[in-house]
């Protein structure tokens, strides 16, 4: 477009004078449209934390399996398939890769101490030392060897440091031949977390494991994650305590050995709880499946009245939402170079080739907190971190056997912050009457003091020996007031009818940034209130109680006459002709159903995921009855290429599994990207 100087609109006539001040005027206001439309748009995950690949070498490939910064500022890499790296100038365009180790089993855990590595192979802990100074080891030394039966699903994860230089190390349970949903602990210790010391020593620390593939320290205490499977309804965190039994039946196999310091047995536990071990007129196992009728199901805090060694997960993370298969624990050590979120935990996931992050606090003595979404997006399952030298974080990835989103089958990636910090929760306390948000900047006082800018719900999950658990008892929690903080940083919320042990899911979608506008990058948190504090609480005449959402009653709709069609007549119906068709979901219409039941987790509209995509599945002809009938009674046979095995999804309600399954058969000829 030509541009008019000052010197040329002199010489205009009245009627373009006047034309050019109408296009400047124009111009003018839809710049500011546009100025205010980016006010609104809120910066996403990936203009805050950048997602950069470690140039590889061609040859090289990294199903890692550890990850650990070096104090000159190296970082070194485990494999799987066996090998040890070490990576000069890591965050470099073009960094040098050096073999240091190669020839051990399946390394799933590196850590490094007085001049050696440390490893956790399938069956030892391995101390490997370069003594010649060549740059590669010549010291393969073990240091602890535990017990493998030989089956595949025997890992080992870490180790971990302990304060006292001891090493944590945890073993995964192996799992029944033709029982293969149920958890067995063929061989001491697995389902366990094993202390070492630096000369050999073995003292068994607590059980109840699944399958805890994230160690992690933190000031000094072990915590671990651990994921979705038989008596575990969801993945979580927990604080390891010596002589904790943190759910998983399995490992109580062997806490009569010397030195245990769980005294609860298998027999006990099984008097009480019933393995649901059972077999058809055939005799061949029978899969135990969720009850959805149960009126009372077994609740793991209320097993904890019974065996008061049961430990609580920290946190919850809702499986599906916040991960499927949770991995490393690491811990924010940067003190504000990678954001606004120091001393917080990071945990990592494998199936959703994400990390979440987590706020800690200690109510009653006890670990609790909340947990938030914070980076999704790697090419990968995640399953090390760690922070290197320029306080970016070196994520190391895996999917082979293990299903995972993202379109490679290993990597080494860094995360980098940007420097912008993001509007996000910085953590949720609890509080006797609700809680107390604390935010990264100032909200704005008009949404901040509006009660329709929060919900708060809650629910549970059922502690039982079906592969995991969908929630149950969930209610919604009414917020009766908010008073928000003189400096605009924080928001105290009164909320009803709070449920101690259960999850608190607050949704802020109505927060704005005090001077952008902006809403929450991430606008849910997960509290899992294991404790309701004492102390005071505020009075509500203390606090703001305006809520704009007023319920207004629609009046109803006219119904068309040549609508009525008789007593059969349905409105979900359009006629064509002489055909009657289903109207068909939008993505938009079924995406919170897709959300709500976790099928994201594991399926995207275009590409293969954890699961197949759900155009492979329209192009199978299914009818949408049939479609019903799988999620509720999987046919992993069906998909032979996929690692991971659907469960059975008998919670979700017909209704919402029949417009998945019209949605899902609607995309047979759909372009690409119908799952934006």
């Amino acid at each position: 477009m030509q541009v008019l100087t000052a010197s040329a609109s002199r010489d205009l006539p009245n009627n373009a004078l006047s034309m050019k001040r109408i296009l400047q005027a124009t111009l003018l206001s839809l710049g500011m449209a546009t100025a205010a439309l980016a006010q609104d748009s809120s910066p996403a995950e990936s203009d805050l934390y950048k997602i950069v690949k470690v140039s590889t070498p061609e040859g090289i490939v990294l199903e890692i399996g550890g990850v650990t910064s070096l104090p000159n500022g190296d970082v070194a890499v485990s494999t799987r398939r066996g090998d040890v790296w070490v990576i000069e100038n890591p965050s470099s365009p073009r960094p040098h890769f050096r073999k240091f180790a190669s020839g051990l089993h399946e390394i799933l855990g590196l850590v490094y101490k007085d001049g050696s590595f440390y490893c956790a192979q399938r069956g030892e802990l391995t101390r490997l030392t370069d003594t010649n100074g060549d740059g590669k080891a010549d010291q393969y030394h073990t240091v602890y060897a535990w017990p493998i039966s030989g089956h595949y699903h025997e890992y080992s994860f870490g180790p971990k440091i302990a304060p006292d230089g001891s090493f944590f190390v945890s073993a995964n349970v192996a799992f029944g031949n033709e029982e293969w949903w149920r958890g067995e602990s063929k061989v001491p210790y697995r389902g366990w977390v094993m202390k070492i010391s630096p000369d050999g020593k073995m003292e068994p620390w607590a059980t109840g494991m699944r399958s805890p593939c994230g160690l992690g320290m933190i000031d000094g205490e072990l915590f671990y994650t651990d994921n979705q499977g038989d008596w575990m309804g969801s993945g979580g965190v927990w604080h390891v305590k010596k002589g904790a039994f943190v759910g998983h039946p399995a490992g109580l196999r062997w806490s009569n050995l010397p030195g245990s310091p769980v005294k609860l047995t298998q027999e006990e536990f099984y008097k009480t709880y019933d393995e649901r071990r059972r077999r058809d007129a055939n005799g061949r196992a029978i899969k135990p499946e969720n009850d959805a009728s149960e009126k009372n199901p077994l609740l793991l805090f209320e097993a904890k009245k019974k065996f008061p060694e049961i430990q609580l997960p920290v946190v919850w993370l809702p499986h599906g939402v916040l991960g499927i298969s949770n991995s490393e624990i690491i811990t924010d050590d940067t003190k504000g170079a990678f954001g606004p979120f120091a001393g917080q935990m990071l945990v990592g996931d494998q199936g959703q080739s994400k990390i979440m992050r987590v706020f800690m606090e200690k109510v009653n003595g006890e670990f609790q907190g909340a947990a938030f979404d914070f980076r999704s997006g790697f090419q990968s399952g995640v399953l090390r971190m760690a922070f290197g030298k320029d306080n970016s974080l070196f994520v190391g990835e895996t999917n082979r056997g293990w299903g995972s989103a993202g379109e490679a089958n290993e990597g080494l990636q860094r995360l980098v912050w940007t420097g912008k910090t993001p509007f996000e929760m910085k953590a949720v306390r609890a509080m006797p009457d609700g809680f107390e948000v604390e935010f990264t900047q100032p909200i704005d006082a008009a949404s901040a003091e509006d009660l329709a800018s929060y919900k708060v719900k809650s629910f549970i999950y059922k502690y039982h020996s079906t592969y995991g658990s969908p929630t149950i008892n969930e209610e919604e929690n009414p917020v009766k007031g908010v008073k928000v903080s003189a400096d605009g940083l924080k928001a105290r919320i009164i909320v009803d009818n709070l449920r101690q042990y259960y999850v608190h899911q607050l949704t802020l979608d109505g927060i704005r940034e005090k001077n952008s506008k902006f809403s929450l990058v991430h606008p849910n948190a997960y509290y899992t209130l294991n404790n309701i504090p004492t102390g005071e609480k505020l009075a509500i005449s203390q606090t703001s109680t305006k809520n704009s959402a007023t319920p207004t009653t629609a009046a109803p709709a006219k119904t068309p006459a040549k609508a009525v069609a008789g007593k059969n007549a349905k409105t979900d119906v359009t006629k064509v002709g002489a055909t009657v068709k289903t109207k068909v979901p939008t993505y938009e219409e079924v995406k919170p159903l897709l959300s709500k039941h976790t099928c994201l987790a594991c399926h995207n509209a275009d590409k293969r995921q954890v699961g197949p995509a759900y155009k492979e599945v329209a192009k199978r002809n299914y009818s949408n009855e049939k479609i019903v009938d799988l999620i509720y009674n999987p046919k992993p046979q069906n998909w032979p290429g996929y690692a991971t095995e659907m469960p059975p999804m008998p919670q979700v309600p017909k209704g919402d599994a029949l417009k998945i399954a019209a949605w899902i058969n609607s995309l047979k000829n759909a372009p690409a990207s119908a799952n934006p």
